[in-house]
């Protein structure tokens, strides 16, 4: 019997979507089942962090597909236009539409039902798949988004799947758990080094490999102290810098440095435990935690307060975390010989260094990360 399901994962293989990454929608459960079992597949705890994942996979010249349901489109809006479509790389979106057929949840309603314009309003091409004839729709458009570096949402109405053959019992994974359960509070001396200084410190243990880099002053002192082709430069999109340096590190096996901040950690921290999730061996994130917001005038953040940045990573399953606060424990911490995805804690005064912006367009940075990776 014909199942529209099947007939959608024939369109992404001959699209040869090789990524995909979704949060769960009833109205589509079979569709990602499938999807999992088929394609390299990333259980994202965030839409956003999605968006970000998805921009790495594909500087890695991967072709990503992201699966979410309508009102998860309003946790990406921003990522879409300032990551993904600013930096012109591909992304085919499928989106459960909830709130315009036989919806029962009432909350589903004003998203659901205002998407289309929200999405016309953001200068995102979209198509209404309404039924198992429209998926012919995707067919034609899929290609397109790899070949042209667009962003396409498809937005699909559970009428596609109703009365669909497709039965599948899912087996849940019954892998034993296994916490990276934080140790006692590890005090360290207080911080000497700025951001800048922390930069040069690291500038010979990350020449030669894929550097991305958080937005603003952290880029802009990057491109000051180190500038290399590998280096993405964020100029955009706060809290997608790990994302990123995730979905690179999953689509390369070229070492991948990721400096993030404390601000834009505390934006996205579940993609901690996506990470230690897949534990990417090629994988260091530096976090530079000065307790600031130091690109928009050095607003406190909480980790001058309540939050410890490494036993938030190691909480999340990551136990290869070290916390440094000099130059000399920052240099052991890079030249460490463990093994795996590794999450440097860098304790740092605040302060941005005077230096001049990035030189560079959004487009010459893109190309010569994305060469670097390829070849």
């Amino acid at each position: 019997m014909y199942s529209p399901e099947e007939e959608l994962i024939t369109i992404l293989k001959k699209a040869a979507v090789d990524f995909t990454a979704s949060l769960p929608c009833e109205k589509i459960k079979t569709v990602l089942e499938m999807v999992e079992d088929l394609f390299f597949h990333v259980p994202l705890t965030r839409e956003e962090e999605g968006v970000g994942i998805c921009a790495g996979a594909a500087l890695g010249g991967r072709r990503p597909a992201l699966f979410v349901q309508s009102s998860g489109i309003g946790n990406m809006v921003n990522a879409l236009l300032s990551l993904t479509q600013f930096y012109e790389l591909p992304l085919a979106l499928f989106v459960s539409q909830r709130g315009v057929y036989k919806e029962k949840i009432a909350a589903q309603f004003p998203m659901g039902q205002r998407l289309p314009a929200i999405l016309a309003g953001a200068g995102i091409p979209f198509s209404l798949i309404s039924s198992p004839a429209d998926l012919i729709v995707v067919a034609q458009k899929l290609p397109e988004v790899y070949s042209g570096s667009n962003v396409h949402a498809f937005l699909l109405s559970p009428a596609v799947w109703e009365g669909s053959s497709e039965q599948r019992i899912r087996q849940l994974d019954q892998r034993p758990l296994v916490c990276a359960i934080p140790e006692q509070r590890r005090e360290v001396s207080a911080p000497a080094c700025t951001r800048y200084e922390i930069i040069e410190a690291v500038a010979p243990y990350i020449s030669g490999k894929v550097v991305v880099s958080n937005l603003g002053w952290p880029s802009k002192e990057l491109y000051a102290v180190l500038h290399q082709e590998s280096n993405f430069y964020m100029l955009g999109s706060m809290g997608m810098v790990s994302p990123i340096g995730l979905g690179i590190s999953l689509s390369s096996r070229k070492e991948v440095i990721v400096i993030d901040g404390d601000g834009s950690l505390l934006m996205n921290p579940g993609v901690l435990a996506t990470a230690a999730h897949f534990a990417p061996d090629n994988l260091t994130i530096l976090a530079i935690d000065n307790s600031s917001y130091g690109s928009t005038g050095s607003q406190k953040t909480l980790t001058g307060s309540c939050v410890d940045l490494e036993l938030v990573a190691r909480g999340f399953g990551i136990g290869n975390t070290l916390k440094v606060s000099s130059k000399e424990l920052l240099t052991a911490a890079m030249t460490s010989g463990r093994k795996g995805l590794k999450f440097i804690h860098a304790l740092a005064v605040p302060g941005n260094r005077d230096v001049p912006n990035i030189p560079i367009d959004h487009s010459l940075i893109r190309n010569h990360v994305m060469h670097f990776l390829k070849n």
